[in-house]
């Protein structure tokens, strides 16, 4: 229980890891990559719907999204300026989850690292919802004011593989961020 209740505690972690590329933009408190990636495991679920997935394949993708930057609890969320200068490759992501979850009792530990080991098109579904889940937030902050992030978008729009993250993407653009709940109040 000890184990399981450390791993649990260094996802917490998460919360309070800033997603620091929002710093550029002087968003002096964007989200959490616990926010990010929890978002990012609702679009992994969409986007792999809308390309055709199973249920079955769809709820994979959304665990291993929601999985997906444990390694940041101890590397933290390394912008692309940062990147110039650090590279966090693959190889050392997959030493920081091992490393996570070696103590872990078996069941567990390999049911994680499973989740994590993707096929080469579970990984472009799954970098696609991180893309698109970060043209979401883009869209919120440009909707707040900051103009700086609409270039975020553009820039996602270039990395994206699926047909199906590019039509999302084509909507985030054209669609208000407060779009949802308009006509929602309640009226007396």
């Amino acid at each position: 229980m000890e184990e399981i209740a450390k791993y649990i505690f260094e996802a917490g972690m998460l919360k309070r890891v800033a997603r620091s590329g929002w710093w550029a933009e002087k968003i002096k408190h964007p989200e959490s990559v616990a926010d990010h990636a929890y978002r990012t495991g609702i679009v992994a679920f969409i986007l792999a719907k809308m390309e055709g997935a199973e249920d079955e394949d769809a709820r994979k993708l959304c665990t291993a999204a929601l999985f997906h930057d444990m390694h940041e609890t101890r590397l933290l969320d390394l912008n692309k300026i940062t990147a110039r200068y650090i590279e966090v490759t693959d190889e050392l992501e997959k030493k920081v989850e091992n490393e996570q979850v070696k103590n872990m009792p078996e069941k567990i530990k390999d049911s994680i690292l499973q989740i994590l080991d993707l096929s080469e098109k579970e990984k472009v579904l799954l970098k696609d919802a991180d893309y698109v889940e970060c043209a979401f937030q883009a869209k919120e902050y440009l909707d707040s004011g900051y103009k700086g992030a609409g270039t975020w978008i553009e820039n996602i729009k270039e990395r994206v593989k699926t047909k199906s993250a590019k039509k999302l993407l084509k909507q985030v653009e054209k669609q208000d961020s407060n779009s949802w709940w308009k006509g929602l109040k309640k009226l007396d």
